[in-house]
């Protein structure tokens, strides 16, 4: 016999069947508990069983988490709503955070009106024009009329295609697809503060980027894109190079910025023409941080920022959108001032790249009323050293590394729902609380204190380890940077060692995601499964 579980969420809620909905393959545990309690699966998303899995290789699943509240007037052509966003900033105090994760990696609506163009698939051009989807019914965009878009919706990618899922559905499969004929999507950005419409972002393979409403797509009922924005249309900006992350400028009125394999970030306007024309003075070394702006005022992107050589594989910006951190394959964190577009700070890993990373904030529920800490105190990152590193604004450099997973580090982020027993009440959490995931298919979860962090001496016997005390700090740790410099890696034995507080195998396959809510924490695998934990006593209240 099936039991139902009835789930409540900030939005309403949500039916989620306990049977063969939550199947688990053998060894794998259906709860993992914590110094708070247990958290159990509920329920799972993925996308249709049909899907050919040929194409999963081609790319890594990433995971955008969107609230629409409002459905617009059925008089009005556009319209807006505040949302939430699972991976990325600030746009309205906390709506902007409720549910973020990132690099990234990581929230409306009704629109397209304004500048933008609607990508066609007709029987003789689909097939050759990236963003095209491979098979619609109708060359012509229908819309159904009975749609209520108020909800919260999981967008994800998985090989060619885009995927609309919706959270408060018991339904494993997801509601909306979207494909892509000669190109895959790789990234994703959503912004609740988007006036005309224009809230979601897509970044390909191919270099190409589009803006979309995400209410639109979803009252369309084809299996296109429409009311579509194209940006750097077949890599006429930057020769196709790949798009590694995409994300909104907080509080930048539609401004975007997309990071590629070629070691570029391109700044867009997203109300100007895509297809305007761009050129940028050449790149005189690889080696150096360098930005270029536009020549003309009409043209789009507005700007190149050249990071390093070589991918910047995730970007990421603070709560005000004053500070953009950047991670890239030659293994370096880098930390701008991105109105000033000067270097702050930068560090390396101990081996390889960099593969992502994740600034710190708080979310304080009281009352079922949302309020938001602004803390950028500190930043992680993950990678193929297999560390989840703790950096600091402030000192400008590493202050504390975790060290538990056996494979690469994919995924970090802040648990900003999370409750510290310590915290004072107003506002200043004594304890964080942060997660990460990694190719070795397990989820670690991490509790920091920095005020009890314990750090190595100065001194050490001769040819032994450093002792630990909270007094007589290390050379690393008395140390400071100046401004704009890239830091090399410390001596490993330098930096203060911490430990997962739990590290439990969540998938069995590579890890590429994670996602923090009230209510629930999202991991996903990069062939695109999605599990959803339910936090300690959120089901028993029901």
């Amino acid at each position: 016999m099936i039991r139902d579980t009835m789930i409540k969420t900030a939005n309403g809620m949500i039916s989620a069947s306990s049977s063969s909905a939550n199947a688990q393959s053998p060894g794998l545990k259906t709860y993992f508990k914590t110094p708070e309690g247990r958290y159990k699966l509920h329920y799972e998303k993925t996308h249709p069983s049909g899907l050919l899995h040929y194409a999963h290789g081609k790319t890594v699943t990433q995971v955008t988490l969107a609230h629409l509240k409002d459905k617009p007037a059925p008089s009005t052509p556009t319209a807006s709503s505040s949302s939430f966003s699972a991976s990325s900033g600030v746009r309205s105090a906390a709506a902007r955070w409720l549910g973020a994760g990132n690099g990234s990696r990581a929230l409306g609506f009704v629109g397209g009106n304004v500048g933008s163009k609607s990508i066609s698939s007709s029987s003789s051009s689909s097939s050759s024009r990236i963003g095209s989807l491979g098979a619609s019914s109708s060359s012509n965009s229908m819309t159904n009329s009975n749609f209520d878009g108020k909800g919260t919706y999981l967008i994800f990618n998985v090989g060619d295609a885009i995927f609309i899922s919706d959270l408060n559905s018991q339904d494993k499969d997801p509601i909306k697809s979207i494909h892509f004929s000669n190109s895959n999507p790789v990234c994703h950005a959503f912004d609740q503060d988007a006036k005309d419409g224009h809230d979601l972002l897509i970044g390909l393979n191919s270099g190409d980027v589009y803006s979309v409403s995400l209410r639109q797509q979803l009252q369309d009922v084809g299996k296109r894109l429409v009311g579509a924005q194209h940006y750097n249309k077949e890599g006429s900006v930057n020769n196709s190079s790949h798009c590694t992350s995409i994300a909104w400028v907080p509080g930048g009125d539609g401004v975007f910025v997309v990071a590629h394999t070629d070691g570029n970030m391109y700044v867009y306007e997203k109300n100007k023409d895509g297809a305007s024309d761009s050129s940028f003075s050449v790149v005189k070394d690889q080696n150096q941080f360098s930005v270029s702006h536009a020549r003309y005022s009409k043209s789009n992107p507005i700007a190149r920022w050249h990071v390093c050589q070589g991918s910047i594989n995730s970007i990421a910006f603070s709560f005000d959108g004053a500070y953009l951190a950047t991670v890239g394959r030659d293994g370096y964190l880098r930390v701008f001032d991105y109105s000033k577009e000067q270097l702050v700070f930068g560090g390396k890993s101990y081996y390889g790249a960099l593969l992502c990373c994740a600034w710190r904030f708080c979310i304080l529920v009281l009352d079922k009323l949302c309020k938001l800490v602004m803390d950028g105190k500190y930043i992680l990152t993950g990678g193929e050293d297999d560390l989840v590193q703790v950096w600091s604004m402030e000192d400008r450099k590493v202050v504390a590394q975790g060290e538990g997973h056996n494979s690469w580090v994919s995924e970090v982020v802040f648990d900003s729902y999370w409750s510290s027993p310590n915290s004072d009440g107003g506002g200043e959490t004594v304890m964080y609380r942060f997660g990460s995931v990694g190719q070795d298919t397990r989820l670690l979860l991490w509790d920091l204190e920095m005020d009890e962090i314990v750090v190595p001496l100065r001194r050490c016997p001769p040819g032994g380890s450093p002792t630990y005390s909270t007094g007589s700090q290390s050379s690393h740790w008395d140390s400071v940077f100046p401004l704009g410099t890239l830091q090399p890696a410390p001596n490993i034995r330098d930096v203060p060692k911490i430990s997962p507080v739990v590290a439990h195998r969540v998938h069995t396959e590579p890890l590429s995601g994670l996602t923090f809510t009230q209510e629930s924490v999202l991991t996903v695998c990069r062939e695109g499964h999605i599990k959803i934990w339910m936090r300690p006593g959120v089901a028993e209240s029901q």
